[in-house]
């Protein structure tokens, strides 16, 4: 089996966002920036939390029909062993699909900042 990537993490009681050593450069008028925890990070954690319980269910459930197939109380045929190895074929398949979208979700989330600037006194159009 693999190893799950690292998990996005979720935004922490009392966190606090990252100190500014000096104004916004790009405000107008050089105030400091207020910050703000991103949606777009959170969006991951969230899916992270949605997507791996449920590959973790698919991944138990294929184990406990591997483990079935193995044992000789279940059955003793010739046949049964053909079963076996497709079941160790869907087995590697999950491992690599699981692989491939926890990676996925995990090399986004670290693309992704926690935190975003966000001007408290910027005009809105439609506020």
């Amino acid at each position: 089996m693999y190893a799950d990537p690292p998990a996005p993490q979720p935004l922490q009681p009392g966190e606090t966002p990252p100190a500014s050593s000096s104004p916004d450069p790009f405000s107008p008028d050089g105030q400091a920036s207020n910050w703000r925890f991103n949606p777009e990070y959170q969006k991951l954690v969230d899916l992270w939390q949605q997507t791996q319980p449920l590959l973790e269910g698919l991944t138990s459930s294929l184990d406990k029909a591997y483990q079935m197939a193995r044992s000789r109380d279940v059955w003793d045929a010739p046949v049964a062993e053909r079963y076996v190895q497709d079941m160790t074929e869907w087995r590697n398949r999950l491992g690599m699909y699981r692989q491939a979208v926890l990676t996925a979700i995990s090399d986004q989330a670290a693309d992704t900042p926690r935190w975003v600037p966000t001007a408290s006194s910027a005009p809105h159009a439609y506020s």
